[in-house]
């Protein structure tokens, strides 16, 4: 029987730490195994549960769908920065055959994007009208893994600024078809408009977040209603801006005042109460394996070390119903030289990755 020992610190939370733990028949025990017919090998190191990247695309890039060698290395990039599970928000591809790969991470799949007609990027979604919305939400749930993503708001060239998608009636009408279903409902939203409907009608999740008023902050921690606020793509606010300013110019101006507040919306909503989550909205313009980025972005906008750490791992798997390293659960963790706690930088040089039990990676 072949046992690795993990050798240095484990992480089992926060504030949780055992001196050792090791993995057997691909799953984590914390009781020593009886010494016979073992061969034990050792890895050293600050051990965590596999991190989370709670807003991801697998299977999508700028163009819309890809093809299967590119979802898979997408993927891989993913797991080798540490990310073993990942919550897919949105994907044209269908990428269920990543499931039977014991070398590739867990995706928790939101079916495909949900948007208005000529109102988002082209091949990404199912574009509708909002008299469809229910139907398509249903159908959608049906096809992911507990979530459903609708776009909340895009640009509307007749007023040349962000708008929402969707009137209240047929969201409301939609998240009750996906909640029949057993799913949880986000949705994409930049600014400000579409969010007091969207949390009016029961929304689950919100993705971006950047619109956050402080009516909206005061509803979604009141309801509990998480956000993903995705900073590395925030970061790309102003490029947009600079390529829509000729065209749209009010536009240009709320994103780019969108982006100069968005640390202080993220910290202010977590100061409130909000869950905040760590995602970074990889596969459309974004590279997969930027997990590490991401953390220290959500550090960057006044969440502690550990907080920033929690919200890629132990309370993202939470949140998601996956289990950490407990005894029992499937051994996805990753090993680091020393405690990420105390230097978020270590994140970016992972010392092992082991996947269902299988060191994996270079």
């Amino acid at each position: 029987m072949r046992v690795t020992r993990l050798a240095g610190p484990v992480l089992v939370g926060p504030d949780e730490v055992r001196a050792g733990a090791w993995v057997v028949g691909g799953r984590i025990t914390f009781e020593r195994p009886t010494s016979a017919g073992v061969h034990e090998s050792v890895v050293e190191g600050w051990v965590l549960p596999g991190l989370v990247d709670a807003h991801s695309h697998v299977g999508l890039d700028q163009h819309g769908p890809v093809d299967a060698a590119t979802a898979e290395q997408q993927a891989l990039d993913d797991r080798d920065s540490g990310a073993l599970l990942l919550r897919d928000a949105g994907s044209p591809t269908d990428t269920r055959w990543i499931d039977e790969r014991e070398d590739l991470p867990v995706i928790v799949r939101a079916g495909r994007h949900i948007a208005r007609t000529r109102r988002y990027l082209r091949n990404y979604a199912h574009e509708i009208e909002p008299d469809q919305l229910p139907a398509m939400m249903a159908a959608q749930a049906r096809l992911g893994d507990g979530w459903v993503k609708i776009v909340g708001d895009w640009i509307d060239r007749a007023s040349g600024d962000l708008a929402p998608c969707w009137p209240l009636d047929a969201l409301t009408a939609g998240m009750a078809a996906a909640h029949a279903e057993g799913a949880r409902v986000t949705a994409h939203c930049f600014g400000e408009e579409c969010l007091p409907d969207l949390l009016a009608a029961g929304i689950d999740c919100i993705e971006h977040a950047t619109g956050l008023s402080d009516a909206a902050l005061t509803a979604a921690a009141a309801r509990g209603v998480p956000i993903v606020p995705t900073l590395i793509n925030i970061a790309t606010f102003p490029q947009i801006a600079a390529q829509a300013e000729g065209k749209f110019p009010v536009y240009a101006a709320h994103m780019r005042s969108l982006h100069a507040r968005r640390y202080e919306t993220v910290k202010n909503a977590f100061d409130e109460g909000v869950p905040v989550f760590c995602g970074t909205d990889a596969g459309g313009s974004l590279p997969h394996g930027l997990i590490a980025s991401e953390i220290a972005e959500l550090h960057a906008a006044g969440l502690s070390r550990v907080e920033a750490l929690g919200a890629a791992c132990w309370s993202a798997r939470s949140w998601l119903g996956r289990p950490g390293l407990v005894e029992g659960a499937s051994a996805d963790l990753v090993v680091y030289a020393t405690d990420p706690r105390d230097d978020l930088r270590v994140l970016t040089d992972p010392r092992a990755v082991v996947l269902r039990g299988n060191q994996v990676g270079g």
